[in-house]
Parts: structure tokens; sequence; C-alpha cells
């Protein structure tokens, strides 16, 4: 029998904690508590979470800090950001700090257990996908090494940050080299959500992965837009 999935809820509105907390134990998840941003950085840091479900707006700091300082204490579990409703900018910098996903409240139960899954589903297909043909548990393309094994990406020696979505976002890049891929098959295939995110979503990722991975990212060399028609991988 597979064990619970562990799950850390760091959010400081007692009713949506209690309600959260009993549905996600309804559902068959280990749920663990935290009330403000220092509280939740401690225990995303400490404890070993399947996911993790970030409140923006917390006492004592806010979750986009929280995601930023779990992801630099190198803590890759995978992270729902919680936003209120209209703060695009939170959603833009949540994500491009390497959080998975954004949920706006007021949000239905059922939407939230479906963004849940998603990640999981996301996070467990990155972490158990087979070695690629072209250099096994290594590929190198430019001044750029990934090791699949590790989800390590160097560049020029230099360790690059990349959240778990622009990981496997860049691995399908690979694994598909050559070939043009359309934003809605990188929506299902990497976001997998049948498509339910904008495109631009597709874009912003691509835009950062550029600026970690090119030298000059208004000019790539790797990551190429095909007008009309979506991206190809060339490394």
């Amino acid at each position: 029998m597979q064990p619970p999935r562990r799950l850390l809820l760091v959010e400081d509105e007692p009713g949506l904690v209690m309600t959260l907390t009993d549905r996600l134990i309804a559902e068959g998840y280990e749920v663990q508590s935290a009330m403000t941003a220092p509280d939740g950085l401690e225990a995303g840091t400490t404890g070993a979470f399947d996911i993790i479900l970030l409140d923006v707006m917390l006492p004592g700091g806010n979750g986009l800090d929280v995601c930023r300082e779990l992801r630099q204490r190198g803590v890759r579990s995978p992270v729902l950001m919680l936003t209120a409703r209209g703060q695009v900018i939170d959603k833009v910098v949540g994500l491009k700090l390497g959080a998975d996903d954004y949920v706006v409240k007021p949000f239905e139960m059922a939407e939230l257990l479906a963004r849940i899954e998603a990640v999981l589903r996301r996070s467990l297909a990155a972490s158990t996908a087979p070695a690629l043909a072209p250099g096994g548990e290594a590929y190198r393309f430019g001044d750029v090494t990934i090791d699949f094994r590790k989800a390590e990406v160097i560049k020029d020696g230099t360790p690059l940050e990349l959240s778990a979505l622009e990981f496997k976002l860049l691995r399908y890049f690979i694994e598909h080299k050559g070939a043009v891929l359309s934003r809605d098959e990188l929506l299902n295939e990497v976001w997998g959500y049948d498509a339910m995110p904008s495109t631009r979503t597709v874009d912003v990722h691509v835009a950062w992965l550029r600026q970690k991975l090119e030298d000059n990212p208004r000019h790539p060399q790797y990551v190429l837009t095909m007008h009309g028609l979506g991206y190809k991988f060339v490394g």
C-alpha cells in the first residue's frame, strides 16, 4: 500500500486551514500546517513533503520570499502558490522564483485538488523519467551540462537554479530535439492541464529558460521560435 503523500499547508486564515486540512486528509493526504512565513520556511526546509501549498500574504513575511528561500536552500518539493484575485504580478513573480503553479482565491475545492494532482504528476514524471538515449543520464549542449539523475544544470561551470517545471520543460525539449513543438503540445505534456492555462504561460517559461541557458537570450541558439508553429530545440 502506497504511503500517504505529505503536504505542507502554509496559510494564516484559521477557517481555511481547517477546511483544507479536513478535505485533504479525506483525500488521503498527510497534512502539516504553518501559519507564518518563518514557520512555513522552517517546516518546508526540515520536512520532506511531496507538495507545499503556500499563501502569498503571510504574517512575518510573504510566500514569494519563502518560495525563493526554499529554492535557494535546495528544497525541490513542488510549490503551489495561493494568490488573491487580481495579484497578477504575484503569479508571475512566484513562477519565476520557482513555484510550480498557482491557484487564485477564492477557489473551488475541486479545482485545487485537480491542480495538486497535476503538479504531483509532473513532479513524479520528472523524477522517474527514463534516461535519454542521446548521452544517457547526462546531456551537453554548448557550455551547458545536464545531469538528469541529480536534476542539475550547469552552465560554464556555474550551477543554474531551475524550477521543477523549467527542468521538465527543458527535458521535454531535449527528448524531442529537432522537432517543432506546438504550445498546446507543451501545455499538455509538460503542464499536464489539457491546455487549461493560456499559451502565454509557455512563452513566459521559454523566455526564462533562455535567460538562464542562452548567451544572448534575444538571439537564441538552442530554443528557437518557429513563428506560427511553436518552438524547436536544436542544442
